[in-house]
């Protein structure tokens, strides 16, 4: 604890070094001044550790009882040592210089007790946090437990909306009867007020089952204190352990219970992706099966067309070696022998058309005889004559 006074005693000389620092930053250079501004930092991390330190020295007081603050007396052996150092010292500033000192060495925390407060602290933590979770989980459980029950009258709410609307409302919208409605409607009432009664006298029933009950476990009891056979303090302590075990189990089952809701739902949002899935691939698969029926026929028109280019083809190569056969037996004819059958080539299609043209005379004149006979036929009174 004196470690605790001590560190905070040395928090003012910490802020005394400063302001001393500040005041001679002026007159150093900037490697002095960086070197300060590293000490700085130091000073200023070593004193938030220090602050932590206190703090958490300062839970531990808190928690201790006043009765183990009041200080110890001295040993012999230290009293000796420290006056055997006060004789030695000699002079009164060196004697309260020594004494101080020895007070020092004597309320200073070693390592062994500074790690036991920490790990106290830490279990004391450990312990806080223990008991916020369990009153957390006990105000979830009563939250969830208000919300169930929510859930459950608004079911029943709904489901008393729904048929009070079917079996009232809509009847009212139908008939428009105002006498009839009201009718309807106090004998709806009446009927849930009888159904309620006799819920009342079920539950009534009931709850007289379990006092009849509770009065024959009563007496067991009370006859088993009478024989002897009463249940001691270590049977309910046995009995809350068991109680606790128990209870501890049902969370367990409970946490299991949950974690299988949440991998239900997982897996069923997995199905649905997974039937989202198939059906597109379902869909993709009668596309692709109607290009295949499709690219089918094509192939078997292709390949029908292949067989009749094939035909052709053999057809080509037949009338091409006929071709390249009469092209390897043609002889040229002599020159003479060409200019003759030109010139007399020539001659006839001359004399063709020479007579080509003495046929359209010919026609022409026919033409002009018959409109001529024609006319004299009807000047005779006979019928025209058609030319041949």
């Amino acid at each position: 604890m004196a470690g605790l006074s001590r560190r905070s005693n040395r928090l003012p000389t910490c802020l005394f070094t400063l302001a001393t620092m500040a005041e001679t930053v002026q007159d150093v250079s900037e490697a002095d001044k960086r070197h300060l501004v590293e000490l700085v930092k130091e000073l200023r991390r070593s004193n938030a550790v220090l602050r932590a330190e206190t703090d958490m020295y300062e839970r531990y007081i808190s928690r201790l009882d006043p009765r183990d603050l009041v200080p110890q007396p001295l040993s012999d052996s230290l009293g000796a040592a420290a006056a055997s150092q006060l004789e030695i010292g000699g002079g009164r500033g060196r004697k309260m210089k020594t004494r101080t000192m020895a007070l020092e060495q004597l309320q200073r925390l070693t390592l062994e007790q500074k790690c036991d407060v920490a790990q106290r602290e830490l279990d004391e933590t450990k312990e806080d946090l223990e008991k916020l979770k369990e009153s957390s989980e006990r105000v979830l459980n009563n939250y969830k437990a208000t919300l169930e029950e929510a859930d459950i009258r608004l079911v029943e709410v709904k489901k008393a909306s729904y048929e009070f609307d079917r079996d009232v409302a809509k009847v009212l919208r139908e008939k428009r009867g105002v006498m009839m409605g009201a009718e309807k409607v106090i004998r709806y009432f009446d009927d849930r007020m009888r159904a309620k009664d006799t819920l009342v006298e079920k539950l009534r029933l009931k709850n007289a089952a379990l006092h009849v009950q509770k009065r024959k476990l009563q007496l067991q009891l009370r006859q088993k204190e009478e024989m002897g056979e009463a249940l001691h303090e270590v049977d309910f302590q046995q009995l809350k352990i068991e109680n606790s075990q128990y209870l501890e189990r049902i969370d367990e089952r409970n946490q299991d219970l949950l974690r299988l809701k949440l991998l239900a739902g997982n897996t069923l949002q997995v199905l649905n992706s997974y039937k989202k899935k198939l059906q597109s691939m379902t869909c993709e698969s009668k596309l692709l099966s109607s290009d295949i029926t499709s690219r089918k026929e094509m192939l078997v028109k292709i390949e029908e067309e292949t067989l009749q280019a094939e035909e052709e083809r053999a057809k080509a190569e037949t009338l091409n070696r006929k071709l390249r056969g009469q092209l390897a037996d043609f002889r040229v004819p002599h020159v003479l022998q060409y200019i003759t059958a030109k010139a007399s080539h020539s001659q006839l299609e001359q004399s063709v058309r020479a007579w080509e043209r003495k046929v359209e005379i010919s026609e022409m004149a026919l033409k002009t005889h018959t409109k001529t006979w024609n006319k004299l036929k009807e000047a005779a009174g006979a019928g025209p004559v058609t030319a041949r």
